[in-house]
């Protein structure tokens, strides 16, 4: 029996399938290979390299609860869960981070090329479309995977977030399709169930994904909400069921969306007129993607005025889909697809972190794509295959160039800065990444330039201070500190830093009240509770500082200073077997620290252990030949040793 063959010329179509996804796996690969050793960047440093619960994947508990701190995995256990399989793999190695999502990327853009191809086979479009199903599944997928809009998604490693929903959200459709196509669809429906509730558990934008799937179901195979409902209503059940795994995540772990962004009301009127330009600017940069931006800040639009033209474009596209999905129910379908997807972060409920975000393009792009290459193909037939090959070519090509921003945080932050300078957060980021690089001068144009922009922002007032802290100018660092502390109280970095900065201007109370504040918002913190103890140190409450070095060594106990610090603190109250322990620690840790095996010595002598405490001089002199006290210590030793009787 022959293979059977597709309309266009070619080899069998049994082979052009894996051969079409071989090929947008490749094409994948090539456009992002160059973003493989691009470090983390914006929320990944919260998300990754500050986030506790990815380090044992083994307390599976903690993996699926992530901290409210880590910004884009919160709530979002299945995202957590994925980021501590990367670390268990190759800790914070940043390309094998990137390399998942590539893979993720890939399978989504696999997945979108079987439901797009499946879709034009049924018998809706088949007559039209069905001969060039497989080409025009290919190409949909193929400017999908390729388009640089997607770079924010894929490179930008915490937004894995997007692209692992969006995978999840396709495999909720793929499922429902082969489970229509079969004939015995159980299967398929519990695994268009089941990953219905993973991804539920991977991003709150799931949540329509249920009623995409109905509206596919009454759009392309039963002809009607009705017959959809009586020849499914199970599975509908199933799905819907879904929704209360996304509300416990959602009421139980910091909500993720607010009515505050920097101090600054958001009603839900002007985040809606801000999501009109926020819409208008995603369709723009479907078809034109320049420039992109990673952050375009918290802008809010404060009146229709400000806005008017976007917003009559929003209600005329709006007002099309409803028409359409009466009337022209495929075309209905997929603008439906691009609102529903985009609506749960660009309508009225307002987000306090980004009101723009090109990354909830993600899968929205998908349909804005297929109605352009659909449309061409019904106005140009097959000649319009090339067409698209060749903008696939060159989006591949400009999502190269886009990955070359990213090489460092610095590059990504002056393009950043270059394109939104009105950005209080771009300025802070940039300012940020020059100092790290050594350019202090620019790094504080650009943290002041932050301030300026917002003066109530606090992570703008702290880092600052804390840059001009670590110039040694104090004043100015407390004024930018205490600001940082008088807008968020409860700033743990603002307080350890105030604490520091007021500890060397000699207002050590003042200092100490700050440590202490820190300490309740992170009582295991290591760094705070050795600075603490330091201060102590300074009025002398050696009983208080050894407390705080006690709980810095529990918390770093190969930590030198640590244990040389508690060892003084002990000393100093006569707990000399105390203190002997900790100078041993220190003297195994550092065998060359010469002060340490004098005041093991000392200690030692305290406990009338004088061979030990000779012993012990003699190193320290054999390590520093002209450090007095250890040879004013052994002088006295020795002649101690002479008193007595032998």
């Amino acid at each position: 029996m022959r293979p059977k063959t597709s309309a266009l010329s070619g080899p069998p179509v049994g082979w052009q399938i894996p051969l079409a996804g071989t090929v947008l796996v490749l094409a994948v690969w090539a456009a992002y290979a160059n973003s493989f050793s691009a470090p983390f960047v914006f929320d990944d440093a919260l998300s990754i390299e500050k986030n506790p619960t990815i380090r044992h994947l083994g307390r599976l508990v903690e993996v699926l609860s992530p901290p409210a701190t880590a910004t884009g995995a919160a709530g979002r256990p299945v995202v957590n869960l994925s980021l501590a399989v990367n670390y268990a793999l190759g800790g914070l190695n940043v390309r094998g981070y990137h390399i998942v999502n590539a893979l993720i990327h890939a399978l989504a853009g696999l997945v979108l090329f079987g439901i797009v191809r499946r879709t034009l086979l049924r018998p809706i479009l088949r007559e039209r479309f069905g001969a060039a199903a497989l080409p025009l599944a290919w190409v949909v997928a193929l400017l999908w995977v390729l388009h640089p809009l997607q770079t924010e998604s894929v490179t930008c490693v915490v937004q894995r977030s997007e692209s692992l929903m969006g995978l999840f959200y396709l495999l909720t459709l793929y499922g429902f399709i082969r489970g229509v196509e079969s004939a015995a669809p159980r299967r398929w429906q519990i695994f268009t169930v089941v990953v219905c509730l993973v991804g539920m558990a991977t991003k709150e934008v799931m949540v329509s994904a249920p009623v995409l799937v109905l509206l596919y179901d009454r759009t392309f195979v039963a002809g009607s909400f009705r017959a959809a409902w009586r020849e499914r209503g199970r599975l509908y059940v199933g799905l819907a069921a879904t929704w209360l795994l996304l509300g416990y995540l959602m009421a139980g772990a910091n909500p993720r969306t607010g009515m505050v962004a920097f101090g600054k009301s958001i009603s839900s009127w002007d985040y809606a007129l801000t999501q009109c330009r926020a819409i208008a600017l995603y369709l723009r940069l479907s078809f034109w993607p320049s420039p992109l931006v990673l952050d375009y800040g918290t802008w809010i639009a404060r009146s229709l005025a400000e806005v008017w033209p976007q917003a009559v474009l929003v209600v005329v596209l709006v007002a099309g889909t409803f028409v359409a999905l009466w009337r022209r129910p495929v075309i209905g379908f997929l603008c439906f697809w691009f609102f529903a997807i985009l609506a749960p972060s660009s309508s009225v409920v307002p987000l306090i972190t980004q009101t723009i975000a090109e990354h909830r393009m993600y899968l929205s792009l998908a349909a804005v794509i297929a109605l352009v290459v659909l449309g061409g193909y019904r106005w140009l037939g097959h000649r319009s295959l090339p067409v698209w090959l060749a903008l696939a070519a060159g989006a591949g090509w400009l999502t190269g160039l886009r990955n070359e921003d990213y090489r460092s945080e610095l590059a990504l932050w002056k393009v950043t800065v270059a394109d939104q300078p009105e950005n209080p957060r771009a300025q802070l980021s940039l300012g940020c990444a020059l100092a790290i690089a050594g350019q202090p001068g620019e790094a504080l144009e650009h943290l002041a330039a932050a301030v300026r922009l917002e003066p109530d922002y606090p992570e703008a007032r702290f880092n600052l201070g804390n840059f001009l802290f670590r110039q040694n100018r104090l004043d100015e660092a407390l004024e930018q500190c205490e600001a940082a502390v008088r807008l968020r109280p409860s700033y743990f970095d603002a307080r350890f830093v105030l604490g520091g900065v007021l500890l060397r201007l000699g207002r050590t109370a003042d200092a100490l009240q700050n440590f202490e504040a820190a300490l309740r918002l992170q009582p295991d913190n290591a760094a705070l509770q050795e600075e603490t103890g330091n201060a102590l140190v300074l009025v002398q409450h050696w009983e208080e500082a050894a407390q705080h070095y006690a709980v810095a060594v529990r918390l770093k106990p190969n930590s030198i200073a640590v244990h040389y610090n508690l060892g003084n603190a002990l000393f100093q109250q006569r707990r000399f077997a105390e203190a002997a322990e900790h100078y041993a620690a220190v003297v195994r840790l550092q065998p060359d620290f010469a002060e340490a095996h004098n005041n093991l010595a000392n200690a030692l002598a305290q406990l009338g252990r004088l061979d030990e405490a000779q012993a012990q001089y003699e190193e320290t002199l054999r390590l520093k030949p002209d450090f007095a006290p250890a040879r004013n210590n052994l002088a006295r030793l020795q002649a101690l040793r002479a008193t007595l009787p032998r």
